[in-house]
């Protein structure tokens, strides 16, 4: 079989002036030498905030270097550095208008060890009513950069214990926001809050490749590059959780990707190239990212994850999430006609695998951002194991499929089409 995809996929490319060179460019030795380094004992499992992901930090930031690219903010590191906040004991008490409050009717979102707000700390409000739409806008106001006391209607008392538990666990800011349980705004208020705080310092991994001609028109291609870390030996003694698959096949790609177009430098629109930390702690890296960019500029994302197995389709196959919440997968599919290689909609609808990944923050502000995937969600017996390593991988596979996504894109990065935007979530 190889043989034969090798020959098909030199025969077609050499025909097309965007993938002539593409042969050169996505061979599996390449990939399998990244894709390895990054699934190595010595990352110890990519968790993030520890020693194993500075090194892969280190590794992927220098093969943007590598590739050519400019780093980001124009700054002289490829690194994205914010802090990620776990509250490890939290003490809440208050008053409205005299009288006391319960602790579980306050939720806190601040850095802040000590914290005392009252009526004249000058706090904007925003008093949510009975029969407002609680969830279209709670997770908004906690990324607010304003101070804010939100009053919340005891109809949504429920949800307000959901976000108790998001709570604690949250970027760093400097701003806090209060929720209050409360039907009314009091006239006078007076809350305090202790808390022992952990704080750990993360980053994202961004290269960026400027466009020619549309230089404010932003592609990104992206993948999450932690993993779980080193956990309890199982009976070969293995205790570490490489995430071959989970996602240093997703962040191979967009290595690849990144030399490939910065290479070519014919893009007319800006290519962003990021590798995103905390994803699995619930998408962390991924939120911090969509605040820094217009989402209206940004044309379309590929979010890479899980590459590294054949799909139920089986090979020169793969699937997108959210298939039919823009054209863009009408569009790659276009852009394939005349390969073997084909995208399917995703066959896992019940996973709501698109909500559950990093395109995820973007896609709900309207950005045509889609997962590329080819993870069999039924049948991935390595996955999140101590068993996801390289040697599980179809190396062979891995490659056409990253081939072919970047020969799906062509006409996206030349600027020749444009994907209809997602219908935007709580706004």
């Amino acid at each position: 079989m190889k043989p034969r995809i090798v020959i098909f996929l030199f025969g077609f490319f050499s025909h097309s002036v965007f993938g002539q060179d593409i042969s050169q460019w996505f061979n599996e030795k390449k990939v399998t030498q990244i894709e390895s380094t990054l699934a190595s004992d010595s990352m110890e499992g990519r968790k993030a905030g520890t020693r194993g992901i500075e090194k892969a930090t280190e590794f992927i930031s220098s093969q943007f270097k590598s590739a050519g690219l400019q780093t980001w903010d124009k700054s002289n590191s490829y690194q994205q550095k914010f802090a990620f906040i776990t509250i490890d004991r939290q003490t809440k008490e208050g008053s409205m208008d005299g009288l006391p409050i319960k602790p579980q009717n306050l939720v806190v979102f601040s850095a802040k060890e000590n914290l005392e707000i009252n009526d004249q700390s000058g706090y904007k409000s925003i008093q949510f009513k009975k029969g407002d739409n609680f969830r279209a806008n709670a997770i908004k106001w906690t990324q607010s950069d304003e101070n804010l006391i939100v009053w919340v209607d005891s109809s949504f008392a429920p949800l307000l214990a959901s976000l108790e538990a998001y709570s604690r666990n949250q970027l760093q800011k400097d701003r806090n926001i209060l929720f209050v349980l409360s039907n009314r705004i009091p006239d006078h208020f007076n809350f305090r809050i202790q808390q022992q705080i952990t704080v750990k310092p993360l980053a994202n991994v961004i290269g960026i490749l400027p466009g020619k001609t549309k230089k404010n028109e932003y592609v990104i291609f992206s993948a999450h590059y932690d993993h779980l870390g080193i956990g309890t030996p199982n009976a070969l003694h293995d205790s570490i959780f490489n995430g071959a698959n989970d996602d240093a096949s997703g962040t191979t790609a967009v290595i690849m990707l990144a030399n490939y177009f910065a290479k070519r430098n014919d893009n007319a629109r800006t290519l962003i190239f990021v590798a995103f930390t905390a994803e699995e702690m619930g998408g962390y890296g991924s939120a911090y990212f969509s605040t820094h960019f217009n989402p209206d500029s940004v044309i379309a994302m590929f979010n890479i994850e899980m590459i590294g197995t054949e799909s139920k389709w089986g090979s020169h196959s793969a699937y997108v999430t959210g298939y039919d919440k823009s054209d863009m997968p009408k569009i790659l599919e276009k852009n394939l006609q005349g390969t073997e290689f084909k995208f399917y909609p995703d066959p896992y609808a019940a996973e709501n695998l698109f909500y559950r990944s990093d395109n995820a923050t973007l896609a709900k502000l309207g950005v045509p951002a889609h997962t590329i995937s080819t993870s069999k969600m039924d049948d991935e017996k390595f996955y999140q194991t101590v068993g996801d390593e390289v040697q599980t991988l179809n190396m062979t596979n891995m490659t056409e499929i990253i081939r072919a996504i970047a020969l799906s894109a062509r006409s996206i990065v030349s600027g020749e089409d444009t994907p209809t935007r997602i219908e935007k979530i709580g706004q």
